[in-house]
């Protein structure tokens, strides 16, 4: 049994990094809280310092979670890989966190939505590997990764005819920012991949397992919140999704 919720969802939102949540190091996290914000919901900061059990409760009162981006690579040994040199430091807070809060929200068909670090560390919660690092892993002209001092660059990302995200675009093709230099090589369980770019990197999946609204993209959508149509409809799908919370007697 299902009701809209009245109240703004509550939107749980895991920091960045824990070296960021320490200094109080900012600009980019409320970038998610403010999409969040924009598009109904109540976003709800998760510290990366959380026991096992205090994650659970804070989980139980969630309607809804981000995943954001991370300067932090996630653990190869996560996806039973050997380390290769250009892979970056890990931040294991931020993975105990992001798993912890992803097994409750599938346990319970809460919504998810991953970005950036976030769709990496979704696709290896669910069986999934990655490509450690794109430029030497992959021949490609397409500048996936921002680097220090430049502008941000922008590719054009293809996506699947008749998936949600062709849905919410009305389009199969957008342009959007990148800022990563990993990205998913085999798929976890019941993922789709519905965007990749021309040189095939998967840039955007979706989950199958059920009805849930569980989504996924390597762009970075709340830097692309103003005058983005696709950015705005990702933040607002998920908050619309989070109303209808599951009523358990």
């Amino acid at each position: 049994m299902v009701s809209e919720c009245t109240q703004a969802p509550r939107v749980g939102i895991p920091y960045r990094t824990r070296k960021e949540e320490l200094t109080g190091e900012r600009d980019k996290y409320e970038r998610y809280c403010e999409g969040v914000l924009r598009a109904g919901g109540e976003p709800v900061e998760v510290s990366l310092a959380l026991s096992p059990d205090q994650l659970k409760e804070i989980a139980h009162t969630l309607d809804a979670i981000v995943l954001p981006g991370s300067p932090a690579d996630v653990e190869p040994t996560h996806f039973h890989a050997v380390r290769l040199r250009e892979c970056g430091d890990s931040d294991p807070n931020r993975e105990q966190t992001d798993f912890a809060l992803l097994t409750h929200v599938f346990a319970e068909h809460k919504p998810v939505l991953a970005i950036c670090f976030g769709v990496q560390s979704l696709n290896v919660f669910l069986g999934g590997s990655l490509i450690q690092d794109i430029p030497s892993e992959i021949q490609t002209e397409i500048q996936h990764k921002w680097e220090k001092g430049a502008s941000e660059p922008f590719h054009v990302v293809r996506i699947e005819p008749g998936s949600r995200l062709a849905r919410l675009a009305g389009q199969h093709e957008v342009n959007v920012n990148s800022s990563h230099h990993q990205s998913i090589l085999d798929l976890g369980h019941d993922l789709c991949v519905s965007a990749h770019a021309s040189d095939g990197v998967i840039e955007a999946v979706e989950w199958t397992g059920d009805s849930n609204w569980v989504t996924g993209v390597q762009w970075h959508p709340e830097r692309m919140i103003e005058g983005d149509s696709l950015a705005q409809a990702l933040f607002r799908e998920l908050v619309k999704a989070a109303r209808k919370a599951p009523v358990h007697s």
